[in-house]
């Protein structure tokens, strides 16, 4: 693994994920795949009165890309409302694509340049934003009903 696209930094970040493992009282479960590389991530939470993200725990059985980017959603994610996970996702969609020149406001996501240039890879990457931004979305909706 010496591509540039396999730095240190990546690795480091792979190797570190938060929130591993399940939530017993989860408000929603989202699992996405990549069906290109078979990466996944599944997310649990839960959202507290104002909508933030209160609880998270992920499982994910990805490419190195795809972990480091589960080890970025996951630091920062607590305390996080639905519109905060909603455009991180996009400014980081928008920005693999050539959309945008800067990753967004997320921590982080700038070590993702390396990976602008190789698109095969930009959905691994995106697993995890995808999963807890649905997730955030589908948890702030049953707590409204509930």
């Amino acid at each position: 693994m010496t591509s540039p696209l396999y730095n240190r930094d990546i690795l480091r970040l792979a190797a570190s994920i938060p929130h591993l493992g399940r939530l017993n009282h989860a408000q929603a479960r989202v699992e996405r795949t990549s069906p290109l590389c078979g990466s996944r991530v599944a997310v649990e939470l839960v959202v507290d009165e104002g909508g933030r993200v209160a609880e998270l725990a992920q499982d994910v059985k990805a490419c190195a890309l795809g972990q480091a980017s589960a080890s970025l959603m996951g630091t920062h994610a607590p305390g996080r409302t639905v519109d905060d996970l909603e455009q991180a996702r996009d400014s980081l969609a928008a920005y693999l694509a050539g959309r945008r020149e800067d990753a967004g406001d997320w921590p982080g996501l700038s070590i993702f340049a390396v990976a602008r240039s190789y698109p095969a890879r930009h959905a691994s990457i995106l697993l995890a934003f995808e999963a807890v931004a649905e997730a955030a979305r589908t948890a702030s909706r049953t707590r409204v009903a509930g």
